[in-house]
């Protein structure tokens, strides 16, 4: 038996994603009202907690969008076709072929902890520590 291929997902689409899913949720939760309209406060409560998660997909949206002008656009080499690329590693969006612009890290495992500024500070300590 082979071993199940791990597919990885873009950080743009994974945000997109969130950003839908919170449209969603908003909008169930103001169905969630209509079927309390015989407890107004109950119902205007619902009412104003899914506007706030429709109104937080829009901020999400927005900022994304942003983001998403910043990012590095690249040809996948496995696909061929055009992608963004935000960060050290990210995914092709189309493929889902792990990719980074990053001599030091190509070879190695993906993982997204290559983007923290944590695990950078970490990296470059050890360097710091192996010269001495």
């Amino acid at each position: 038996m082979s071993e199940p291929k791990l597919v990885y997902s873009s950080k743009i689409n994974k945000i997109r994603t969130f950003a839908l899913s919170l449209v969603f949720i908003g909008i169930l939760i103001m169905y969630v009202g209509i079927l309390a309209k015989k407890i107004p406060w109950l119902m205007f409560t619902f009412f104003i907690i899914g506007v706030i998660s429709v109104l937080m997909s829009t901020v999400v949206y927005l900022w994304i969008g942003l983001l998403s002008t910043r990012a590095i656009h690249i040809i996948c080499p496995n696909c061929e076709k055009p992608t963004k690329m935000l960060g050290r590693v990210d995914a092709c969006m189309n493929c889902k072929q792990p990719l980074t612009m990053d001599k030091d890290l190509e070879g190695k495992e993906f993982d997204e902890k290559y983007n923290s500024a944590k695990y950078r500070k970490e990296l470059k300590k050890d360097q710091e520590q192996n010269e001495q």
